[in-house]
């Protein structure tokens, strides 16, 4: 639900005295502001807004607007005169505080006063007159709710006072305030129904025959909450598209059991001649799918361009081939699953071990860009990217086929606790110059976006060289062109805070993921936490924030702390927090971070040998002593 709250401000005069000032205190009891709808906002030049707990002067969370008004940008709340923050989880009873940073405010004719508020994302634009005229707005805040104060377990006890009606499952509501020692629950409808699960009768049946929502090959049939799949007569099969299908293997049987009791068991000839028939069938029939199939998925296309490109390496793989690698994709040769598909393990005949992807969908709309995307990807030969041997388009969603990487990703690496100590500071400025030269040459040679730069992306070889995979959400710009306006896709904390407001994807938008891989690297910490175990202000705010307060020595990994050189280490903390700024034309480009991060790998290397020597020459002077 949505509401409205205070804001917290403070107006100085030109001679910096206090004139007016307001610090709300809230006070919400079971309804939390939601930590995934709102923002922290500051308004003002010299502006540094906090929310402070209920009592006592601790920060919870806060953000700064940078000091000085030259560039402002009416819409643009990226830290000139306006400035965001995420909102902490389970906020109840907080004060809102808003005061001058560096004491500036009120010199300045267009801005007296600093303003703090917590508004629901998208719902505040900021302008320039906002600076000093803001005193008795307000804003909508969205609140989380739950029903009663018990668990469903306990809800459920009493029958007369559950509001889950029929057709409803209750749900335990983990949001709410536990330290209020309460919980709550919700009620949703279940699946195959739709509507308002606190009604009688609320929740109706949902007709999945109607529309797209089946996965019936032939007829679809709806029942209560569900629907059934039918196949025509003479064919067997649970009738679903990801299932069994319809197949005549079954209608074969059952006519060879009626010829042979028909004839008295007949002659062998007819009945092998039988079976022979209905295979064909068949066979006839999975030909034609996956025939179907290669048109719809682009085949005809990447024929087409192959042959134009005089494309001779084979990027076409058959599906029973890979069938036959994967033992039918079966379970136990997946090794990795994600939110656009399932990797399986394969053997191909010539005994290469390869990695399988198979996307759950893909945009029909799209097909051209996707083939245009796997010639591409397909001729990308650099040793830090994953490659990509092709793909078939014979199944009901394109597979697509890539060398196979054995040790794991950089993510396992740095945060399983038997594996921290394989990752020296050495070993880690190593991966993260490999990783800036691979995102280097793609953004380069292929005008190629990754946008989803990740440690759990970054696989690892025998030898520790990293290998920059999964382009499944990867776009193509045109040469003529520097961006593109698309719908928001990555990973919670490696997402560019200026892509996720605008919805304009950039290279720069992979430079700022590849720097959160950066502080990854350097801290140790993962850079989403969903139970707020690493910083309740984000990984990077937290990060630049040690640093400007000289704090950089606290919250690098142990690693990095005990085999880094302080000069090296410095170096790379600021190459990471350039590439994390909030403004994206403030940002290096990739090539500028590959450079600086190979002049600072072979300065390390020097002065690691620099350091043997020293320890050479003592041991030395030592025997001589002695």
């Amino acid at each position: 639900m949505r509401g409205f709250l205070p804001m917290g401000y403070r107006c100085y005069n030109k001679t910096r005295g206090l004139i007016s000032a307001s610090e709300p205190r809230i006070a919400l009891s079971r309804f939390p502001i939601s930590s995934t709808h709102n923002l922290l906002t500051a308004v003002g030049c010299d502006t540094r807004a906090n929310i402070k707990a209920y009592e006592g002067e601790d920060y919870i969370t806060g953000c700064l607007s940078m000091t000085g008004c030259d560039g402002l940008t009416n819409g643009s709340c990226l830290g000139m005169g306006c400035s965001q923050v995420p909102v902490p989880y389970d906020l109840t009873s907080f004060r809102i505080h808003a005061q001058s940073n560096t004491g500036k405010v009120g010199k300045w004719s267009y801005n007296n006063c600093t303003y703090a508020f917590l508004v629901e994302k998208d719902r505040y634009t900021f302008v320039e007159t906002d600076l000093d005229n803001m005193r008795n707005r307000s804003f909508p805040v969205v609140l989380e709710w739950s029903v009663g104060n018990t668990s469903c377990k306990i809800a459920q006890m009493n029958k007369t006072t559950h509001l889950c009606k029929e057709n409803s499952v209750c749900y335990d509501d983990s949001i709410i305030s536990f330290n209020q020692g309460s919980q709550g629950y919700r009620c949703k409808c279940a699946q195959g129904y739709q509507g308002n699960p606190y009604l009688p009768n609320g929740c109706q049946d949902i007709n999945e025959c109607e529309g797209p929502k089946h996965d019936c090959v032939h007829a679809c049939g709806n029942t209560n909450g569900s629907y059934n799949c039918s196949c025509p007569l003479g064919m067997g099969g649970d009738g679903r598209k990801d299932g069994t299908g319809c197949s005549y293997l079954e209608a074969a049987k059952s006519l060879k059991s009626s010829v042979y009791l028909g004839i008295s068991m007949g002659t062998a000839g007819s009945a092998v001649l039988t079976l022979i028939l209905y295979w064909g069938v068949k066979q006839r029939q999975i030909m034609k799918s996956r025939e179907k199939f290669f048109k719809k998925n682009g085949g005809l296309i990447l024929q087409k361009l192959l042959f134009e490109s005089k494309h001779m390496e084979k990027i076409i793989f058959a599906a029973r081939d890979l069938e036959k690698a994967t033992n039918n994709f079966n379970k136990t040769n997946v090794i990795g699953q994600g939110g656009f598909g399932i990797v399986y393990k394969g053997i191909l005949a010539d005994k290469t071990t390869v990695a399988i992807k198979k996307s759950k969908s893909i945009d029909e709309n799209q097909i051209e860009q996707f083939i245009n995307e796997v010639i591409i990807l397909s001729e990308i030969s650099h040793p830090n990217v994953v490659k990509l041997l092709g793909c078939c388009l014979e199944t009901q969603t394109p597979l697509l086929v890539y060398e196979f990487v054995a040790n794991k990703t950089v993510f396992h690496h740095l945060h399983e606790k038997y594996e921290i100590s394989s990752m020296a500071f050495e070993r880690r400025l190593n991966l993260a110059a490999q990783i800036s030269e691979a995102l280097a040459h793609i953004h380069s040679s292929t005008q190629i976006i990754h946008r989803d730069v990740k440690s759990s992306n970054i696989l690892l070889t025998d030898d520790f060289t990293a290998k920059v995979s999964d382009f499944g959400i990867s776009r193509f710009i045109p040469v003529d062109e520097t961006h593109l306006q698309t719908l928001v896709h990555g990973t919670l904390g490696y997402i560019d805070p200026e892509y996720f407001r605008s919805g304009i994807l950039t290279v720069k938008s992979d430079v700022y993921s590849f720097g959160m891989v950066l502080v990854e690297l350097l801290t140790g910490r993962k850079v989403f936490s969903p139970d707020g175990t690493e910083s309740e202000l984000g990984l990077a705010t937290f990060f630049v924030s040690s640093m400007e307060r000289g704090r950089l020595i606290q919250v690098l990994d142990d690693r990095v702390r005990n085999d880094g050189v302080n000069e090296h280490i410095e170096h790379l903390a600021r190459l990471a927090k350039d590439c994390v700024e909030l403004e994206g034309k403030k940002r290096p480009t990739m090539k500028e971070v590959k450079e600086k991060l190979e002049e600072l790998r072979q300065s390390y290397s020097k002065s690691c040998i620099v350091s043997t020597k020293i320890k050479f020459i003592d041991f030395d002077e030592l025997l001589l002593f002695d």
